[in-house]
């Protein structure tokens, strides 16, 4: 695994071809810029390795998952808000040869020299664009057009067609008001409409069930929904004010993600796994790459713990001190004193940085896609410190033959 940096001399042309072919609309983040001037290349042992694991998490998280929708009393113990557990009851006929399940797993290198995984994405994971578009731009920049990479939009797209047979509807259902959200529907939404389908961009509450089917309830635009492409947080989805959100719990109209998600998105997932190994159902791979967890009223005098919300992301108020800004720190442990069940405790590892060539190191997290089980490409960003938050920048992956 190493950096390659774009010349500088072909790195403004990178950025504006990044904004306005690779939908990067904005590649700031207050001060910071999130559009790095290095290529992450991995070689054919480190992406078949990364690979191995992936679809083995995988493998292990929906086996976990459709367990869990059938024993609530299990389900329980993952803390999930209460507007959701009610509606479990009403995911018991969730189809999996129907929906499309999508995942992206965080993966870190470490100092010992063995990957961690500090997380599942399991419920909208975003970076489509940056990992479909960025990679190709990129290899052109530094001419190494023989670099791989895998394409996480091409994935989709055929998995899509596979499910509608290449007609229909889709709603891309988003926080309206966010252009960061638009930016990664409207990626997928072009690259849909050029293979037929008819797209429809919309809110969560834009839509209507009638005998748990989707319609479209937008001026000009009221029909039936064949594909609803979920990128609103279910815990966001749950906050709307009429009931329509419970819709989403039963629907019968193919979704990508499906509710079913909730379960492994929730940090406290860890703590079902000895539950889940006495029904036969083995969680070896996530035991071996996520750092201990426990919940925070057992770390008692244990050292070298930080703390991470249940349903934290982008690096929120994650307690890593060195990479806490101003009293961000304090205020995060003052926050999970006040409130320690919506908090858990993780083991600390040691981040291993790449050195760039001026010598600057940065920790580097590789997002690994899965659809329907097998990969689907990488979406990596990279920080100057170890934690990857929102002021960390994004890198295309490529990979040697």
């Amino acid at each position: 695994m190493k950096l390659i940096r774009i010349p500088e001399d072909k790195y403004y042309d990178y950025r504006l071809q990044a904004m306005f072919d690779c939908y990067k609309w904005d590649p700031q983040f207050c001060d910071s810029n999130t559009l790095l001037k290095y290529v992450l290349v991995l070689n054919k042992e480190e992406n078949d390795e990364i690979i191995k694991m992936t679809e083995s998490l995988d493998k292990e998280t929906r086996m976990a998952e459709e367990y869990l929708n059938k024993n609530i009393k299990t389900a329980k113990k993952l803390a999930l808000p209460k507007k959701i557990l009610k509606q479990i009851p009403n995911m018991q006929k969730y189809d999996k040869t129907k929906n499309i399940r999508l995942m992206r797993y965080d993966f870190h290198p470490s100092i010992d020299g063995r990957w961690v995984v500090t997380e599942v994405n399991s419920d909208v994971p975003g970076g489509f664009a940056e990992s479909s578009l960025l990679p190709d731009i990129a290899r052109k920049i530094i001419d190494m057009p023989k670099l791989e990479y895998n394409s996480f939009g091409q994935r989709m797209i055929e998995t899509i067609n596979n499910k509608l047979n290449k007609k229909g509807t889709i709603m891309m259902v988003h926080c309206t008001c966010f252009s960061d959200d638009r930016q990664v529907m409207q990626y997928l939404g072009d690259a849909l409409e050029k293979e037929g389908y008819r797209i429809i961009y919309g809110a969560a509450d834009h839509i209507n069930f009638k005998e748990k089917e989707a319609y479209s309830i937008l001026d000009n635009n009221q029909e039936k929904i064949d594909l609803i492409f979920r990128f609103t947080p279910l815990e966001w989805l749950i906050q709307m004010r009429t009931g329509k959100w419970k819709g989403y719990f039963n629907c019968i109209t193919t979704s990508c993600n499906h509710p079913i998600s909730i379960y492994a998105q929730s940090k406290r997932f860890p703590f079902v796994w000895d539950d889940l190994e006495k029904v036969g159902i083995n969680m070896k791979m996530w035991k071996s790459l996520l750092p201990e967890t426990l919940e925070v009223k057992n770390v008692g005098t244990k050292e070298g713990f930080i703390y991470k919300p249940v349903y934290g992301r982008v690096g929120e108020r994650i307690s890593i001190k060195e990479a806490c800004r101003g009293d961000e720190y304090i205020k995060i442990l003052k926050d999970v004193k006040r409130h320690p069940k919506q908090y858990l405790a993780q083991k600390k590892f040691q981040s291993m940085p790449l050195k760039g060539d001026d010598e600057t190191k940065y920790h580097i997290c590789i997002g690994s896609y899965t659809i329907e089980g097998k990969h689907a490409g990488y979406y990596a960003r990279i920080s100057t410190y170890p934690r990857i938050d929102s002021y960390a920048a994004d890198i295309p992956v490529l990979i040697e033959k």
